[in-house]
Parts: C-alpha cells; structure tokens; sequence
C-alpha cells in the first residue's frame, strides 16, 4: 500500500464542504505532525472514508505534488460550526468522547452555552482501559448517536471510531484532535489575527509550549519524509 496513492484516494478535494456528502463516513484531518503517524499505520487510515487537510503549509506541498486540496479543520475557525449548525437543523444527535474529564466537562458548558439546542445525547473523557473501552463502545452503540466527535489525538481518536463502526454503529464519525481542551479554555482559541494569518500554530505553540517541539523537529522532519514520499511515488509510476 502506497501512502500517496492512499493520500489521493481519500483526500477531499472540495472548496466547500458538503455535510450530505459526509453522512455515515469516518473523516478525520491530516497536518504534518500526523502524517508521520499515518504513514505508520497505513491499514489503519485506509479503513477511514475521508481525509481533510488541516494545515497551509502541507496543502502546499500537496499542491506541488499535483494533489489539489483545501484547509478543514474540526475547531471553531472551519468545519465544526458547520457540524453543529447541521445537526440542529436536521436534528442530529451527537456525541462527544475525549480529553481529560475536567477539560471534557468546561468544553460541553461551553458548548451548550453556544449551542443550546444541539441534541447532546452523551460525552465522556478520552482515557480509556480495555474494559471501560468495550463499554463505551457499547453505551454508544445503544445511544446510536448521528454524529460522533472524538477528540484523543492520532492514531487513538481514529482507532476509536472505526471501532464503533465496526461495532454496528452507522453514524458519521470526525476526528478533533485537540478541539475539546482548547475550547475549554474559550469557546474561540485562536485570536482573529492569528487565525487571519494562518499562523494558528504559532499561538499554538504560545499557549502549549511543549508543542514547540512538534513544530520545530517534527514538522521538518514531515516535511522531508513527504517530499521522499512524493518523489518516490512519482518515479516509480512513471517507470
């Protein structure tokens, strides 16, 4: 299994997001960080319906690579307010599962603060055992939310909602990786400006300093082992 030819098959090349489209996928959301963890587990994220790019600077590369693709993001600032205007208006039932327990229980204040007629049905924190996995698993099974949120960070957030659907469920699950703790905090992180000029990872990186190593040695190091990967790929389909 070849991860650009992966990449290509599952990368969603729209401008705009049709949330129709989405209905029973499992999506989640690609930045330079994860893709040294996607490319690490291949069978994994070939199970997943559709990946969005979250990330200027590996839409970029893409783009160089001839893969047409456009920034999502499961926050505040792209895809979830979509998600949470749709699922009232089509009276969707949601359920959101990750973070620590403290920081899960300030993002539902929040959030039902913003959005009080989003039909919240369950939540609960990202820290699981097999045991209290398996029954959570089930809990939500019976539940049968439309939508799952899953906030654990790759590859956990991605491994638990293709469990559940493996399970039986027949939901629409999405990624969120740090979306729970940071609206925590507020329900919009990223300053205007900083969202504006898409230098969201440097607030990032200000507000959680033990990021600074993701940005300074793994990005890089993503970034090169991407281009390896392109080129690679590109040689060898033309021989």
């Amino acid at each position: 299994m070849n991860i650009i030819a992966l990449l290509k098959e599952k990368i969603n090349k729209s401008k705009v997001v049709e949330l129709s489209n989405n209905n029973n996928k499992l999506i989640t959301f690609l930045n330079p960080y994860s893709y040294l963890l996607f490319r690490k587990n291949l069978p994994l994220f070939s199970k997943l319906d559709i990946i969005y790019i979250d990330g200027i600077l590996l839409i970029f590369l893409l783009r160089l690579f001839s893969i047409r693709s456009y920034r999502f993001s499961f926050d505040m600032t792209s895809l979830a307010p979509l998600v949470f205007e749709d699922a009232i208006n089509h009276n969707k039932k949601i359920y959101f599962v990750g973070s620590k327990q403290e920081e899960i229980l300030e993002f539902i204040d929040k959030i039902k603060k913003e959005y009080p007629q989003l039909n919240v049905i369950g939540f609960r924190n990202g820290y699981f055992n097999e045991q209290t996995k398996k029954e959570s698993i089930e809990e939500i099974f019976l539940l049968q939310p439309d939508i799952v949120i899953s906030g654990m960070g790759t590859p956990f957030q991605e491994q638990f909602i293709l469990d559940l659907k493996e399970a039986g469920w027949n939901g629409t699950g999405y990624t969120c990786g740090g979306f729970f703790h940071q609206t925590a905090k507020n329900i919009t992180y990223y300053p205007k400006i900083f969202d504006t000029l898409h230098l969201r990872w440097l607030y990032r990186i200000y507000d959680e300093p033990k990021l600074l190593r993701r940005y300074i040695v793994l990005y890089p190091k993503s970034i090169l082992i991407y281009i390896f990967d392109a080129i690679t790929y590109k040689l060898n389909k033309n021989t």
